[in-house]
């Protein structure tokens, strides 16, 4: 598919037109590809607040202590607890607790919105993670919530029991879970190489001058009867 004029207003891109205009401007859009990979590395570790998590991990049973035999039906039951045991932790009488408990300067909405209560594989397993800008802030709350909500669970539901598997501690050793600076100077990069690209295309596409002999020939399709050479100005002052 060349480029060409039909019915005077059709214009058609050769693909090879495409491929050579990207090869030509291949160093810019390297270079602006990096730079904005760069930029949004920079943004990420500098102007971004990390965020660490804690968390911790319960487990919950529709059967007493005391029973020393469970089929998979109590079990099956007891994984679909999971998802109700879930709100309740998230719940306003759990959280007033953890907030009173803790005289923490916060509502229990605020709180909500920064714990995830989830369950593991479809089980009875729980877990509960929160994240926050300060490490221990996040762990002290994790481990009031799996201090206060058990007994609150077996008030509410009137059965089973919540054991923790888990203590709450700090996840990723420590070390910040977000930003993630990698992921964000690549996602930069993918974004400066799409708008470079562009960019170029456009301006390139858009320029209605003729560059080579095949311009003119593919685009008024007319035959070529002769080149005007360029002249260098000093080498004709020369020979005048």
């Amino acid at each position: 598919m060349e480029e060409r004029v039909e019915n005077g207003n059709t214009k058609e891109i050769d693909l090879k037109v495409i491929f050579d205009i990207i090869r030509r401007k291949l160093i810019v859009i390297i270079l602006v590809t990096l730079a904005f990979a760069v930029v949004f590395f920079v943004y990420s570790k500098l102007f971004i607040a990390k965020q660490y998590e804690s968390s911790a991990v319960l487990i919950v049973n529709n059967i007493s202590d005391s029973k020393t035999t469970v089929n998979s039906a109590e079990l099956t039951a007891a994984a679909n607890l999971a998802d109700v045991y879930s709100i309740i932790i998230k719940s306003d009488t759990v959280l007033n607790e953890v907030i009173n408990n803790l005289k923490l300067s916060t509502t229990p909405e605020t709180l909500k919105n920064m714990i995830n209560v989830s369950t593991v594989d479809s089980t009875q397993v729980i877990n509960i993670s929160m994240r926050s800008t300060r490490p221990e802030y996040s762990k002290q709350v994790v481990e009031e919530i799996i201090k206060v909500a058990p007994p609150i669970i077996k008030d509410k539901v009137e059965a089973g029991s919540v054991k923790i598997i888990s203590e709450a501690r700090i996840s990723n050793n420590g070390a910040p879970v977000s930003p993630n600076s990698t992921r964000n100077a690549l996602i930069g990069a993918l974004i400066g190489f799409v708008l470079i690209v562009a960019f170029v295309l456009l301006k390139e596409l858009s320029n209605n001058t003729f560059k080579t002999e095949e311009d003119i020939t593919n685009t008024l399709n007319i035959p070529l009867l002769g080149i005007i050479p360029e002249v260098d100005t000093k080498e004709f002052n020369k020979m005048t």
